[in-house]
């Protein structure tokens, strides 16, 4: 068995960024599905990498992951690491491992070693587009937590994304936690976002006033591409830090780990080399005692799909990325899509990653240009779109 096709596929959700999937075809005619993580505006960048690495791997056996993993490497990259050349190598990967799957008609975590639970927990992104009033996203909160979820994720920070911010600005954050934390209640796990835009003497400052709200973690504080400053903020907070949405490589996880950075890291699935990589990563953290949680600012099919996957199996798992304002548009091209209930996912038990999707309901939909802003269109009540019953999984915004 060869792969003999691969196609790409821009699609438009009509958010703030288009999704970048990728179809692997056989000559036996299996197919598997992968995506790339893109970032608005860098859409087609991408999708011509995964275009150019495409001829690199037709005629190969879909079975030969990790060697084909190293080819893109070594052959392709010429041993240069990058966001582009990783995401485009995961949409690959992804698709490969998914044939390989169907082929054994097994599900995928069963192929791999079996599952160390039942369900995944995920956790809440996209809900607020980051425009509203801190009463408003009270309420969108409220609605969230009545969808069924028991965590969510949000950036309490105002304005642009500075390293260095006024006290007006700090005492906004302290207020808009404490305001959530009241609203939620006492058992609802509150994940504050940073977007790796501060110094460390803010960093510490405001995580320091926002520590008696209970937490759940504060994810990347500062910039990693100097891990040490990461590192500098954990040594001085109890709260839990979270770094790893912007460390793509093995490598650059290695020196996150060395560094006592984080006591949890969330690697993207469709970033940092796929499934295999996320295996190795979450591997590596495990002597650390540091738990993943993966990011996944991608599609509730497949982003999802083999996030899903890979949670299920790793030991040191703690909870899982959801972005819901995707959910509508995603739910429209897929043939199955994936179900969440009371903050779980349920493990699919059919081969592969447990979804597929309708190609022509998807060319129907193709790349939206959305200038250099990326997409304005706001969001829909929560209401409508995330009714309690029969909540189907979907997307966000604010995980880039």
């Amino acid at each position: 068995m060869q792969i003999a096709r691969i196609e790409t596929f821009l699609f438009d959700p009509g958010t703030a960024k288009n999704l970048l999937f990728c179809r692997v075809e056989t000559d036996t005619g299996l197919h598997g599905w992968g995506e790339a993580y893109v970032t608005p505006g860098k859409e087609q960048v991408i999708e011509l990498c995964l275009q150019a690495m495409a001829k690199y791997v037709l005629g190969r056996s879909p079975f030969n992951i990790r060697h084909t993993g190293q080819v893109m490497f070594e052959d392709f990259a010429m041993r240069r690491a990058s966001l582009d050349l990783l995401s485009a190598w995961s949409a690959i990967e992804i698709a490969m491992w998914d044939i390989v799957a169907k082929h054994a008609k097994l599900p995928l975590y069963n192929l791999l070693g079996g599952a160390s639970r039942e369900r995944v927990r995920v956790y809440a992104n996209g809900w607020s587009n980051g425009q509203e009033t801190i009463e408003q996203n009270l309420e969108r909160a409220l609605k969230v937590k009545a969808a069924g979820f028991t965590a969510l994720k949000w950036d309490p920070f105002p304005g642009p994304w500075r390293s260095f911010i006024h006290k007006e600005d700090e005492a906004h954050v302290v207020r808009y936690v404490k305001a959530m934390r009241e609203t939620l209640g006492p058992d609802f796990t509150l994940l504050v976002e940073v977007h790796r835009r501060l110094a460390p003497m803010h960093a510490i400052r405001i995580g320091r006033r926002i520590a008696e709200f209970d937490v759940g973690w504060y994810e990347e504080p500062c910039l990693c591409d100097n891990i040490e400053l990461v590192a500098e903020v954990r040594r001085n907070l109890p709260i839990p830090i979270v770094t790893g949405e912007a460390i793509y490589s093995k490598e650059g996880f290695a020196q996150a780990l060395a560094a006592r950075a984080a006591d949890i890291i969330n690697p993207d699935i469709c970033n940092c080399g796929g499934i295999t990589a996320m295996l190795d990563i979450a591997a590596m953290a495990q002597p650390h005692a540091v738990a993943v949680a993966p990011h996944n600012y991608n599609s509730t099919l497949v982003g999802l799909a083999a996030t899903v996957t890979l949670s299920a199996m790793i030991p040191n798992f703690w909870i899982a990325e959801c972005f819901i304002n995707l959910k509508p548009a995603c739910d429209a091209i897929a043939v199955q899509p994936l179900m969440v209930q009371d903050s779980f996912v349920e493990l699919p038990t059919v081969p592969g990653h447990g979804i597929d999707i309708d190609v022509e309901k998807l060319r129907a939909h193709p790349y939206r240009d959305m200038g250099a802003r990326g997409g304005t269109k706001s969001l829909r009540s929560y209401t409508e779109e995330f009714p309690r019953k029969n909540y189907v999984v979907g997307a966000t915004r604010t995980g880039y």
